[in-house]
């Protein structure tokens, strides 16, 4: 830097060469800032997301999980639980978080198994590293990693269950909105579910998805009240689920499809008030924890510091 400088005032002077290299910095600053920005938007761009997404071999990865479920089938009795509630359980929520494939029970417990057996394994490998740590230390180490890989499963896919339903959840509002929008413009259901579904493609793909996979069961010969009800367990929400009764009931008993709708837009527009000033009422307390362990020891500090210094100062002079 005080080489470039130097050079800078051999060639420009004092003055000059430091105005200069101070406008080259700001200028180099400036098109670094600009690059980083470019480069976030286009990661951010919705239209490279879903290039990203109609460009992803999906054939591929689903042909080489058939693979490997078919490698896995002669093992299914060893790995799969005898228990058919939790066998439902587990599948249910597979479907929860967006695998509906049928090799995907099969290859969760691979996947479980397979890490029962490996983090011991690896416990094992290890344990050479360390020689100080006894036998049984080291098979103490080796049960927990191994029943640590039987809850790691487990406790990714209540993740992406949580993670696809509050995706879901956010969507649903401007999805109910637009339904009601088209079904009063003179749309069908069918229609106006496939019209939702591709304005949705974009900014809510999961929700969109389900959709599509609605009117795609109806096109199949499919009842609209039994997809309707395939949707509501897909999703796991209720407010999709109440959803899909409320139009269950509409279409059972004949009644306005877009009267309900308004009515229930209204309801659910109701609801998320009150959930957010249930969320806004419970700041008060949530901020007494922050406040204690952070707020008010720099406070206290402050305030009572220099009445504490000056205490120590007069005890100080009456002890000499």
């Amino acid at each position: 830097m005080d080489t470039v400088l130097k050079a800078f005032q051999t060639y420009f002077g004092q003055q000059p060469a430091e105005l200069t290299f101070v406008i080259m910095v700001a200028g180099a600053v400036f098109v670094f800032t600009l690059g980083v920005s470019a480069l976030a938007v286009a990661v951010a761009s919705p239209l490279r997301r879903r290039l990203n997404r109609l460009g992803r071999p999906e054939t591929h990865d689903n042909s080489r999980a058939a693979n490997i479920a078919a490698a896995l089938r002669p093992y299914s009795a060893y790995i799969l639980p005898s228990k058919d509630w939790e066998r439902s359980k587990v599948n249910r929520m597979l479907v929860n978080a967006g695998y509906r494939s049928s090799n995907a029970l099969s290859l969760f417990y691979a996947c479980k198994a397979l890490l029962m057996v490996a983090l011991p394994l690896a416990v094992f490998a290890t344990s050479p590293l360390f020689p100080s740590l006894s036998a049984g230390k080291v098979g103490f180490y080796a049960l927990a990693a191994g029943f640590f890989g039987s809850l790691l499963p487990g406790l990714w896919l209540n993740r992406r269950v949580s993670r696809r339903q509050r995706e879901l959840r956010v969507a649903f509002p401007d999805a109910l909105d637009l339904l009601v929008v088209c079904v009063e413009s003179g749309l069908g259901l069918a229609a106006a579910l496939q019209r939702v579904g591709d304005e949705l493609a974009v900014s809510h793909p999961e929700l969109s998805a389900e959709l599509g996979l609605v009117n795609a069961e109806i096109r199949a010969g499919v009842e609209r009240t039994q997809a309707l009800k395939n949707l509501a367990e897909r999703t796991g929400l209720d407010d999709i689920r109440g959803l899909a009764a409320l139009l269950v009931q509409t279409m059972r008993f004949g009644t306005g499809v877009a009267d309900a709708l308004r009515v229930y837009s209204e309801e659910f527009r109701d609801k998320r008030m009150q959930a957010a000033e249930e969320q806004a009422a419970k700041i008060g307390t949530k901020m007494i924890f922050p406040l204690v362990a952070c707020l008010f020891p720099s406070f206290f500090l402050v305030a009572v510091g220099p009445a504490v210094l000056r205490l120590i100062d007069v005890f100080s002079q009456l002890h000499h």
